[in-house]
């Protein structure tokens, strides 16, 4: 794999529930993969006050940029990485606002061997949970608690069964929660990956200038959709952000 960050992801979020019915929606949006060290390095300067991709919107405050950050979470979660080299998959603020359902980070060592991949769960209330997987089990599928109130139609229980994937031309993220016996959600991001020369990054914020907006304004225009179909609302209990995420 010869990953040379940053790229434009022409992306497909896909996401199904099976109970008490089948609610299924697809759309299309734009991503971003890029490194953590450099995360604004796709999006041309004079364009930033549209697009930026800024550490302060990730993985809480410890730590002014991103690398430092992580360096936090991984000590205080007792993650032995070294994290020579770090690919973020993640939504750009846009024109002011943010939001990301979910930032992917892919930790590589010196030698380029993957040594993990963090996934970083945002909800529509201001707060943020990270499920570490290892490498062995991130392509083939790790099996976690679910621990984070994300969805108001579902309970904080359960697991979640989570695969990601990124190669040279592709990058896919697959999320299934299980609740008793039965797989009640679904949800993946796919896209293709696109070298961020200024022509597609100009491109790409032309074509999806609010990609934030329109991601937050779906969620919400499903979840009262959702509750029109008298789906019950389960109340959110306090969350207490992981080791390093304070």
């Amino acid at each position: 794999m010869t990953l040379a960050p940053p790229y434009v992801v022409k992306a497909t979020v896909a996401h199904r529930r099976t109970r008490p019915f089948d609610y299924t929606f697809s759309h299309r949006t734009t991503q971003w993969l890029v490194d953590a060290g450099d995360p604004d390095a796709g999006i041309p300067r004079r364009w930033r006050w549209l697009a930026s991709i800024r550490a302060s919107d990730h993985l809480g405050t410890r730590g002014a940029s991103l690398p430092e950050k992580l360096r936090v979470l991984l000590d205080e979660q007792e993650l032995s990485w070294s994290a020579d080299r770090v690919l973020v998959l993640t939504n750009a603020r846009t024109a002011g606002y943010v939001f990301n359902p979910l930032t992917t980070y892919f930790v590589f060592a010196a030698d380029g061997a993957l040594e993990g991949i963090l996934a970083e769960v945002h909800n529509t209330y201001g707060e943020r949970h990270v499920y570490p997987l290892t490498a062995e089990t991130a392509s083939g599928g790790t099996t976690t608690d679910k621990d984070f109130y994300v969805s108001p139609f579902f309970a904080v229980e359960g697991r979640y069964d989570i695969r990601a994937r990124l190669t040279d031309d592709r990058v896919s993220v697959a999320i299934t929660l299980t609740q008793g016996d039965e797989q009640v959600f679904t949800g993946s991001v796919v896209g293709r990956l696109q070298p961020a020369t200024r022509r597609t990054a100009l491109r790409a914020l032309l074509r999806d200038p609010l990609a934030s907006q329109r991601v937050s304004a779906l969620i919400r225009w499903h979840g009262v959709r959702l509750w029109l179909r008298r789906l019950p609302v389960v109340s959110r209990p306090p969350h207490r952000a992981p080791k390093g995420m304070a």
